[in-house]
């Protein structure tokens, strides 16, 4: 690590080492975060393709009608969330990021329910 006053300073790519030389990267992946010198927002971009990945992986099982409303929620908790928030405890971001997380959810939400049916009532529609 290069900690230096000067701006320039750490800027060459490459790090060398005795016999050996290691390239700068601006982006890795550790621990299944996505380490990089940008802002959180890629971060978050790519905790949600993950999320994408993983509904789309168990979507048989989020879109049967054999299972209950309760297990599918159980289910989107305990495997589709964890990929999403993984880290999230050290993430700091502003309303709009906070907001590209619930239209995830709401998203993934309304594929694993459906499409919202009203109810009809005596031949009148019924909106709730």
């Amino acid at each position: 690590m290069v900690m230096s006053r000067d701006q320039n300073a750490g800027q060459s790519h490459d790090i060398k080492t005795d016999n050996n030389s290691f390239e700068k990267e601006e982006e890795f992946m550790y621990l299944g975060r996505a380490l990089n010198r940008n802002s959180i927002q890629e971060e978050i971009k790519s905790r949600l393709r993950l999320g994408n990945t993983c509904y789309y992986l168990v979507q048989n099982l989020l879109s049967s009608s054999l299972r209950s409303k309760n297990l599918k929620i159980k289910l989107y908790r305990t495997i589709i969330l964890p990929v999403v928030l993984n880290g999230c405890e050290t993430w700091s971001f502003t309303l709009r990021e906070e907001r590209r997380l619930r239209i995830f959810e709401n998203g993934v939400l309304r594929r694993i329910f459906g499409p919202k049916r009203d109810k009809v009532i005596r031949g009148m529609e019924k909106t709730t």
